[in-house]
């Protein structure tokens, strides 16, 4: 368990409600919830150091945790401080205000691997209107039996309640149970004051507090000055204020003139340590202060896994912080300001940047984050940064040229990518943008392209970005973190275009420029090469072109490893080449892991054009969509992903013998719905449309696109079929095989169906081995390879275990996958459990049993 969260001096032990939290954690999840004060966070700190069996996380929860990207770095790092072997989640966050799906089950996984674990979610009601609060309910869900969620509020959340109170026996402690007895309210009076209290004056305060354990705390600093307990309790009797207002007045009023004034100004701070405590007041010992504060029971409350950091209880932080405001308007801004100077001097970027926003300091906000960037964006993600900027008031920030352009940036970075091109194109429209400026604005509007459902409209701003680029060779640009050198910039613009014909659907556009990019400046800097690498390889796995398509995800991999970014976004496309190459290749299992790590990284900045390909491919490799991972974005899909998607329906209506002609115009260029045309024409008996149809589509022999070759040969191989001409049958689909054969592009010569193996028939002997693996898969359907098992193997957990008979160690498995070896150890952990086997041995063994691996 976590041993830095200390019990207070004055606590009072309540072994029911701690026995009531035991029977809790049987269960996924357990909630506490009461209004402020009411000893909650007390009461599990009481409960965790009486199970030092546990391991237990703590996150108290503050405001700035609705920032996605910091909330999942505190939490992995909660974990791994009780932890300090569990897996790191492999999946990155989904966007600036939630966890996602992909995180969700990558931490449910790493958690699957340890024993029993428990992770506190103190003061969750900072976040409830966020939808990390959805998502922890989501996680909830998904854990494995092994681990516990508590999550500690002010506030009642619906979400998921009742289903977790039917199906898992939801515990819920609220504030009719928390609140204190009289015997228990005489035992913290007494602590606090040092002296016995009698029962009377006790129920006295029981009553009036109604068991609220802060009024009680409250009585007992009060009760620490008052000479006669009986004249006290009368006073507290008689009065008909309320007793926060006036215990809260007794108390202060009670301290000295040196250390009310500290206390309030202390307030204005989240956390305080010794050091800025002396900065902040002038104290002359900051830790001798804290230290009396925390031993006079005055609301002062160590911070989990912070050492020498403390905080006050949110209650009287409140009270402190109005009478702050009320005794000088301006001290409170003059606190804050003498904080963020203290943690700049410490290179606390973050946290100093915080403090200026709330003291409304923008000018030194935009000064740090424009002029220090780098410092800064060592620190924090590109999500954190456009949080701040969005804190400064708009019309302030619109001011400030290089501050709106950089909250574009990071907003389009950051998946808000509506936001951002809105902003863009608010800018270019003004007269006030130097030639330096207007480049950095068109390129990021170009990059818009993976965030947008219309490619064509960002092919456009790719093309003036460009221009610009061109025309002004030495215009200086403005320097905004590291994202605007122009090198980079000239490479980030000739991506955009070329992910834009991608997109379209102009494959050897896509291809030329992305090649000619590789051998620019900009494509130096490792990230952007991995990009580039990943976007090319996708190109070319789309364009039947497999060989070296696993090539060029390779190498992209290779670098992201070496430059530890396989957890970063960049290599999303790089994991979809290898993805769509084993699709391709007729082998849709053995792609399932680097599917998933593409669409993980796709989603981690929201580049909705790209989830599409991702989503596309998952349809192919689970028809059914059983993998929840796999859902639709939100946008409309690019015109790429759309025409897949079509011949794919198009494909099931003939394949179940109801072929349609879906569209009203026949197209003009061949492609796969092309294919798809006349293949539904020729299962209808229409020779003769079909032979008209192939003619009038235009046909360019590219030897860059096999796959176009292969589907018109097949058409053609069809055609003579049924014309009755043998020759022709036979010279189209030796073709066809041939070029297929060369990159074992099996899905593509399949997709024809049935009819297929009315064609091989008519080939002459001998086959090669590719020609007999045609005909076995034309003639096996696919078994529920999982119906034996209670709970199914998914995709990934296959791909892995056809590998585990090989010998290879965990370490080499991981290499082949390009993911870490947590990844892979929390996979074959998953294995091992739904096969109810402790070991590799016994996993293949059980495997066999079952069909599930023939070797």
């Amino acid at each position: 368990m976590s041993d830095t969260r200390v019990i207070l001096p004055h606590a009072v032990d309540r072994p029911v409600l701690r026995s009531a939290i035991d029977a809790g954690i049987r269960a996924p999840l357990t909630v506490v919830v009461a209004p402020a004060g009411y000893g909650k966070s007390v009461l599990l700190t009481q409960w965790m150091h009486s199970r030092p069996d546990l391991s237990i996380a703590w996150l108290d929860i503050t405001g700035v945790d609705v920032d996605a990207s910091l909330f999942a770095t505190r939490l992995v790092e909660a974990l791994t401080a009780v932890e300090p072997d569990m897996p790191h989640p492999d999946a990155p966050v989904t966007t600036g205000d939630e966890l996602g799906e992909p995180f969700l089950e990558a931490l449910a996984a790493s958690l699957a691997s340890l024993g029993e674990v428990v992770i506190v979610f103190d003061d969750l009601h900072h976040i409830s209107a966020s939808g990390i609060a959805a998502d922890l309910w989501r996680l909830a869900d998904l854990l494995p039996a092994n681990a516990h969620l508590i999550f500690s509020t002010r506030t009642d959340s619906r979400i998921g309640r009742n289903r977790h109170r039917l199906q898992h026996g939801l515990v819920e402690l609220r504030q009719a149970q928390l609140a204190f007895s009289d015997e228990e309210t005489a035992l913290l009076l007494e602590n606090i004051t040092g002296r016995s209290v009698p029962q009377s004056a006790a129920a006295t305060v029981a009553r009036h507090t109604e068991g609220w354990a802060a009024g009680v705390q409250l009585s007992a600093l009060t009760l620490r000055f008052e000479t006669d307990v009986d004249r006290f309790a009368d006073r507290l009797d008689e009065t008909d204020r309320l007793i926060v207002d006036y215990l809260s007045e007794e108390v202060l009023d009670a301290q000295s003139a040196q250390r009310r004034r500290a206390l309030l100004q202390l307030a204005a701070l989240d956390e305080v340590s010794g050091g800025l405590a002396e900065a902040v007041t002038g104290v002359p010992d900051g830790e001798l202060f804290l230290a009396e504060l925390l031993s006079d029971s005055m609301f002062l409350i160590p911070v989990t896994d912070r050492p020498g950091r403390y905080r006050f209880h949110h209650l009287f932080r409140d009270l402190l912080r109005y009478r702050l405001r009320a005794s000088d308007s301006g001290e409170e801004a003059r606190v804050l300001l003498a904080a963020a100077d203290w943690h700049l001097q410490w290179g606390e970027y973050p946290t100093a940047i915080e403090y200026l926003l709330r003291a409304r300091e923008w000018e030194r906000v935009f000064a740090l984050l424009l002029a220090s960037g780098r410092d800064v964006y060592d620190q924090v993600r590109t999500t954190t940064v456009a949080r701040w900027l969005s804190l400064v008031p708009g019309d302030v920030r619109a001011k400030n040229l290089d501050a709106q352009l950089l909250y574009a940036i990071v907003a389009g970075m950051s998946g808000r990518a509506a936001l951002a091109l809105e902003i863009l194109r608010g800018l270019l429209s003004e007269d006030r943008m130097d030639a330096g400026h207007r480049q950095v604005a068109l390129t990021y509007l170009a990059a818009g392209v993976q965030f947008q459902p219309h490619p064509e409209v960002s092919l456009e701003a790719g093309r003036r970005a460009v221009a610009a680029l061109t025309e002004h060779p030495e215009a200086p640009v403005p320097v905004l973190l590291q994202l605007t050198h122009r090198p980079f910039l000239e490479a980030l613009a000739l991506v955009s275009i070329a992910r834009g014909h991608f997109l379209v659907g102009e494959l050897e556009a896509a291809r030329n420029i992305l090649t000619r990019t590789l051998h620019t400046e900009g494509a130096t800097y490792a990230t952007y090469r991995v990009h580039l690498l990943g976007s090319l390889a996708l190109v070319e796995a789309w364009s039947g072109r497999l060989q070296i398509a696993l090539e060029l995800s390779a190498e992209a991999l290779e670098l992201a490893r070496e430059h530890a970014l396989l957890t970063h976004p960049a290599p999303a496309d790089a994991y979809l080449a290898r993805a769509v190459a084993s699709i391709q290749r007729g082998e849709p299992e053995a792609g399932a892991i680097a599917l998933h790590e593409g669409g993980v990284r796709a989603a981690a900045n929201q580049r909705t054009q790209l989830m599409w390909v991702a989503h596309l491919a998952g349809t192919m490799i689970d028809p059914d969509r059983s993998d929840p991972a796999n859902f639709e974005p939100s946008s409309a899909p690019p015109p790429l992903v759309r025409r897949a998607q079509l011949a794919l329906e198009w494909r099931a209506d003939r394949l179940r013998g109801e072929p349609r002609m879906q569209l009203s115009e026949p197209l003009t260029e061949w492609s796969t719905l092309a294919f798809e045309q006349v293949a539904a024409l020729l299962a209808r008996g229409e020779a003769r449309r079909a032979r008209e149809y192939l003619t009038a589509v235009r046909f360019t022999l590219d030897p860059l696109s096999p796959v176009a070759k292969i589907e018109r040969g097949i058409a053609l191989a069809w055609l003579g079929l049924a014309e009755g001409r043998t020759s022709e049958v036979r010279a189209q689909l030796e073709s066809a095989l041939q070029v297929a054969e060369k990159e074992r592009l099996l899905l593509v010569v399949t997709s024809a169906g049935p009819v297929l193996a009315e064609l091989m028939a008519m080939l002459p002997a001998p086959q090669s081995a590719f020609r007999r693996l045609v005909q076995e898969r034309l003639g096996v359907t696919r078994d529920a390879e999982a119906v034996q098992l209670a709970e199914p193997l998914t995709a990934r957990e296959l791909e892995i275990l056809a590998l585990l008979p090989t010998r290879l160690t965990n370490t080499e498995l991981a290499a082949r996958y390009f993911v870490s070896v947590n990844t892979i150890k929390t996979h074959v952990g998953h294995i091992y459990r739904k096969l109810d086997v402790t070991g590799r041995d016994a996993a293949v063994a059980r495997a066999r049993e079952l069909g599930l691996v023939t070797v």
